[in-house]
C-alpha cells in the first residue's frame, strides 16, 4: 500500500483551533466483514488490532469527566468486538447519546445475534454505509452480496422502529462517491435514496450524509497506483469554501484509536498525526483539550470542498 503522508505533509490549509469538546469518537478495533474499496482505514477480515480491556474501562470515566454527551464508536466494524455492547450499556448508564458506525451486514456476522435488537433496546443511533441504492454500484464498492445483505438489514432494523418518524430510533444512511469526484447535492441524492429506497424494498430512514472521500490509507493508494492522487487532491483545493471552515468536525470532536491515543480526527488518526502533545485517553481525566490548535495537512481539504463534509454529511 502507497503511503500517502509525504504527499499531504506541507500543507497551505488554514490553522483551525478546538472548541469545546462535545463527541468522542472512539475507534475500538479495525477488524471488519468487509474490505471497501473506498475505507479510509484499511479495515478488513484479518486485522488483529482490537482495543485493550483498561482502555473501553477508560470511556466511560472520561465522558463523565469531561461532561461529553455523544459517544461515536466506530471501526471496522465496532460491534465484533467482544467489548461494544458492554461500552454501549456502560454510556446509556451516564445518560450519554451513542452513535454506532454500522455496515448493517455485520447484523447477519456470526454471533450477532440480536444486534438490532441490543441496539434499538439502548436507543443507540445507527449511521449505517449504504454508498448507492443500486445493486451493482454497492456491490462493487464493498463486495458481491452486500447490497442485498444491507437492504435486509434495513428492513430489520426498520421492523424495529428504526428510521420511522416519532420512534426516536434514528437511522440515517452514509453515501460515498465511488472514484475521485466530489459526492453531489445531499438533500437532491437524499430525496433520490428515499424515493429509490421505499419503492423497491419498503425501507425508511432518517437522513442521508453524504461523505467525500479521503486522499489516504486504501482510496488515497488506489488514487496513486492509478496516477489520479495530485488530479484528486488539487480538485478538493480548488473545491474549497471558507464557510465551511467554521462547521469541521475537529473543533468540537477528539479522535481516539485503539490503543488510547488522542487525535484531532478519524482521518489523522489513520494518517498517525496525533493531537499536540501525544496524548491518551488517561489524560483527558486530568485535562481537556478545550482551545487547543488542530493539527492540519492538505487531506483537511476534503472537508471543506464543495459543500464540506463532516461525520455528519454535508456542511
Amino acid at each position: 500500500m502507497h503511503d500517502t503522508l509525504p504527499l499531504l505533509e506541507i500543507s497551505d490549509f488554514p490553522p483551525v483551533r478546538r472548541q469545546t469538546i462535545d463527541t468522542l469518537q472512539v475507534n475500538i478495533g479495525y477488524r471488519c466483514n468487509q474490505s471497501c474499496v473506498h475505507c479510509h482505514v484499511n479495515a478488513g477480515p484479518h486485522r488483529t488490532e482490537m482495543m485493550a480491556e483498561q482502555n473501553l474501562a477508560l470511556i466511560p470515566q472520561v465522558l463523565e469527566r469531561r461532561g461529553i454527551g455523544t459517544l461515536d464508536i466506530t471501526g471496522g466494524a465496532p460491534e465484533l468486538h467482544e467489548g461494544f455492547r458492554g461500552l454501549v450499556r456502560a454510556a446509556r448508564a451516564l445518560g450519554v447519546h451513542v452513535v454506532d458506525r454500522c455496515n448493517l451486514t455485520v447484523l447477519f456476522e456470526p454471533g450477532q445475534q440480536g444486534l438490532a435488537d441490543f441496539l434499538a433496546e439502548n436507543r443507540v443511533e445507527i449511521v449505517a454505509s449504504l454508498p448507492c441504492y443500486s445493486i451493482d454500484n454497492v456491490d462493487a464498492q464493498r463486495g458481491k452480496g452486500v447490497f442485498d445483505k444491507s437492504i435486509a438489514a434495513l428492513q430489520q432494523l426498520n421492523a424495529l422502529g428504526y428510521g420511522h418518524p416519532g420512534s426516536g430510533l434514528m437511522l440515517n444512511l452514509v453515501y460515498n462517491p465511488q472514484g475521485p469526484t466530489l459526492p453531489p447535492d445531499q438533500e437532491t441524492l437524499e430525496r433520490d435514496y428515499r424515493r429509490e429506497l421505499r419503492r423497491h424494498f419498503g425501507v425508511e430512514f432518517n437522513h442521508l450524509f453524504a461523505l467525500a472521500n479521503m486522499p489516504i490509507k486504501r482510496f488515497g493508494s488506489t488514487l496513486v497506483s492509478k496516477g489520479q492522487f495530485g488530479a484528486y487532491l488539487q480538485l478538493l483545493k480548488d473545491s474549497y469554501s471558507e464557510s465551511n471552515l467554521g462547521g469541521v468536525m475537529c473543533r468540537n470532536l477528539v479522535s481516539v484509536d485503539w490503543r488510547g491515543n488522542l487525535y484531532d480526527c478519524d482521518f489523522n488518526q489513520q494518517l498517525d498525526i496525533p493531537a499536540a502533545g501525544r496524548l491518551h485517553l488517561r489524560d483527558l481525566l486530568q485535562r481537556d483539550m478545550d482551545g487547543s490548535a488542530i493539527r492540519v495537512a492538505q487531506h483537511c481539504y476534503g472537508c471543506t470542498a464543495g459543500q464540506g463534509s463532516s461525520c455528519g454529511g454535508a456542511l
